[in-house]
């Protein structure tokens, strides 16, 4: 299944205009955040986008994971659509290529929200904060490229939950019901914060350099046990279809 098979079959969902008008939403909040409140926080004594991010990243990361969710709804929804999938499982076609070439489509989705919301930092950095412009790019890089590498856990296994489901209002309640259980979790429990749609409430600033090293090989670790999964789902599923 190659991956302009897989972009075709978007052509009339939205799906990448959709994630673009929800990096759009999601980068407003610090601008809208910083308008209202600015005298607040330009009075904290700390780099201009550990402030934002503190202050903000919450909200922005339950955006993401939604839209993330959704996402992955559409993806498989479109297979299940008139039973396509089962039509599917009767060719000599392999499953796995499916899945991973709606991750090779996920991936940059997200990733064109991480550049929308990182501008949207780095603006507010130089509208409110005293900061060189070198200094608010390279934090902001740092820190959305962090978030992102935090958030591959949870956009696996919202692929991985959507290829089981064939109701996609199932796949989206239970992605639902994770990302709110996942913002309720204690926050200085590092066992509880590796749960996929947890970690990406983790901020880079502020963070010592052990435990970044830590989320990173967590996060990579669950992104491959996580893929390894999905595959030994499939031939499963195959062997008994």
């Amino acid at each position: 299944m190659s991956l302009y098979t897989e972009f075709r079959k978007l052509k009339r969902t939205c799906f990448f205009p959709a994630f673009a008008a929800g990096g759009v939403l999601s980068a407003a909040f610090p601008v809208l955040n910083m308008a209202v409140r600015s005298e607040l926080f330009t009075a904290i004594n700390a780099p201009a986008i550990q402030i934002l991010m503190e202050n903000n990243w919450e909200m922005m990361v339950m955006l993401n994971l939604l839209l993330l969710i959704t996402g992955a709804c559409i993806l498989y929804h479109i297979e299940y659509a008139e039973n396509g999938i089962q039509k599917m499982q009767a060719l000599p076609l392999r499953e796995a290529s499916l899945f991973f070439g709606k991750a090779a489509l996920l991936v940059p989705a997200f990733a064109l929200m991480a550049v929308i919301e990182a501008a949207s930092l780095i603006f507010c950095g130089a509208r409110w904060f005293n900061e060189s412009a070198g200094t608010l790019i390279s934090d902001a890089a740092a820190s959305l490229g962090f978030a992102f590498l935090l958030t591959l856990p949870a956009l696996i296994l919202s692929l991985m939950i959507s290829s089981l489901c064939q109701n996609m209002w199932t796949m989206l309640g239970i992605g639902v019901l994770c990302v709110f259980t996942a913002s309720m979790l204690p926050a200085d429990s590092f066992l509880a914060s590796l749960f996929p749609y947890a970690m990406p409430f983790q901020i880079l600033p502020g963070m010592e350099t052990e435990q970044i090293t830590r989320y990173c090989i967590a996060a990579a670790a669950e992104t491959a046990v996580l893929g390894s999964a999905e595959l030994i789902i499939l031939k499963t599923r195959r062997l008994f279809a």
